[in-house]
């Protein structure tokens, strides 16, 4: 049943991804075309390759956290839990399906569950933390100016809420966790009155023991600042890169962008981030293309079809392919060694 859904999904993407890029090259394909057919080889490369390093940087937050249960735990295993987070990330609605992923290598690594659980929680809360920082800084150096030109900033602005509300949830039911236990009781009674829910009680427990968890993993991480530091740096430079890409495509397109614009070019691409929190399709796809086009086109001009072509293509469908194949690589591999080890266990039985 999930192998079909995530084939539809895959359908659902490639649909939406093909009729977004119609409408991004209805007017001016040609000239789209030769302008990235006139990117050498070295240039494309690095437009390509970029998505795939953006990634590896990722791999480095879960090495800094894994140590922390693992002290061998290396490069290699956090790239491959960062390139399956990408790759089911990728391919579920609003993102759901990459902690699943994700918990599941770790586990074939050598990290139980509830260890690779608090490794996701603290990637998860350190992230949400440091792109709040970072987009927030964004916002106050060049959010009011860029939204006096267009209405579609709103969506930008309500999308900064939402990550907002997100982050400051997850804070405060951590600082108090008995108000919200109380209020997922009343919650789940609601429901249950309602008919909605048929086991409330399965249903209460279950969100209190996911709250407690949390409580629980938020006070560790708090006592170790050096990973904390060290995982917000890692952000940061994870962050940037995503961010500035659109602005290394346009140059290398022959874009006239001067180098001060390269701020400009960071928060309009965080303001995309930002407005794709309301898209729940697989890769935010359709959505995605329609805000790059829109809130870049005033600095790009006519290729901005052809940045974006490039830049969806190196931070989406390059990474997607890679994780997949990284997933199932390291899938064989792990299910081939406990095998082996399993008929190793077996012989002094015999």
């Amino acid at each position: 049943m999930k192998k079909t859904s995530y084939l539809w999904n895959f359908v659902l993407i490639a649909v939406i991804t093909i009729v977004a890029l119609w409408f991004a090259l209805k007017d001016n394909y040609q000239e789209v075309v030769h302008a990235i057919g006139k990117l050498n080889g070295f240039s494309l490369t690095i437009i390509l390759v970029w998505g795939i390093l953006y990634t590896c940087v990722w791999g480095l937050v879960y090495v800094v956290l894994g140590r922390k249960f693992k002290k061998n735990y290396s490069v290699l295993n956090g790239i491959v839990v960062a390139f399956t987070g990408t790759f089911f990330s990728g391919i579920t609605p609003s993102a759901t399906g990459g902690q699943f992923g994700q918990a599941y290598i770790l586990k074939k690594q050598g990290i139980a569950y509830s260890d690779g659980a608090s490794i996701l929680w603290a990637d998860f809360i350190i992230y949400q933390t440091t792109m709040m920082v970072y987009v927030t800084i964004l916002f106050c150096m060049k959010f009011f100016y860029y939204s006096h030109q267009s209405a579609w900033f709103t969506l930008v602005l309500a999308g900064y809420v939402v990550n907002f509300v997100v982050i400051f949830g997850l804070y405060t039911m951590a600082l108090f966790p008995k108000i919200y236990i109380h209020l997922s009781q009343w919650i789940v009674k609601v429901l249950s009155r309602l008919r909605i829910l048929k086991n409330p009680e399965k249903t209460l427990e279950s969100w209190t023991l996911q709250m407690t968890s949390f409580t629980s993993e938020i006070k560790k991480l708090a006592g170790d600042k050096k990973a904390i530091v060290e995982c917000m740096l890692i952000n940061t430079v994870r962050l940037t890169m995503l961010y500035a890409l659109p602005f290394l495509i346009a140059r290398l397109l022959g874009i006239h962008l001067a180098m001060d614009q390269l701020v400009d070019v960071i928060a309009l691409s965080s303001f995309v981030t930002m407005a794709n929190s309301f898209i729940p399709i697989p890769g935010a796809s359709g959505g995605t293309e329609m805000m790059f086009s829109i809130l870049f086109s005033p600095i790009m001009g006519s290729l901005t079809s052809a940045v974006l072509i490039l830049w969806r293509v190196s931070t989406y469908h390059i990474i997607l392919v890679v994780g997949g194949v990284i997933f199932m690589v390291a899938k064989a591999y792990y299910d081939r060694r406990d095998a082996i080890e399993g008929k190793e266990c077996e012989k002094p039985c015999e």
